[in-house]
């Protein structure tokens, strides 16, 4: 037998190389794949709640207050909870979150859960065009969850 010729002798080292890198590539190709049918990558986006409102109108006083109830669904934390749009005669002042303006429970101010059966009273005109939007506080999106426009709109 030829020392020379076994420490010179690297047939073998490709053919391993090749098997190795088939399998890594393969395992990782199986990963992906099963994270997309898992659904796995969905779970990190955020989730809109889903929740009901009812709109209540009283144009007995000037202006008129409108009550925004929360009638069912997710329950949602009071500060990612907003009234947006045009009040129309109405106090604009009285936009902001759910946790800004006096709410029937909890008291006004504390961050709490919006739950069903919950409810905001915002002084309204009677042309008013309003939106519930969601803003999440760790996110950069938002989502309108109800929507109702005044008599006079």
């Amino acid at each position: 037998m030829d020392i020379k010729q076994l420490i010179h002798d690297d047939d073998a080292v490709s053919p391993v190389i090749g098997v190795i890198l088939m399998v890594a590539i393969t395992v990782i190709l199986a990963a992906v794949i099963a994270s997309f049918v898992l659904g796995l990558g969905d779970q990190a986006q955020q989730a809109t709640p889903q929740a009901s409102f009812s709109w209540d109108y009283d144009g007995s006083s000037s202006p008129g207050e409108l009550t925004i109830t929360h009638d069912g669904g997710d329950p949602i934390e009071a500060q990612e909870l907003f009234v947006r749009g045009d009040f129309g005669s109405g106090s604009v002042s009285s936009s902001g979150s759910w946790d800004s303006v006096d709410t029937t429970s909890p008291s006004p101010g504390t961050t709490s859960e919006i739950s069903a059966g919950q409810s905001i009273t915002v002084d309204a005109g009677s042309g008013y065009d309003l939106r519930v939007v969601y803003e999440p506080i760790e996110g950069d999106t938002s989502a309108t969850l109800a929507q109702d426009t005044g008599p006079d709109a």
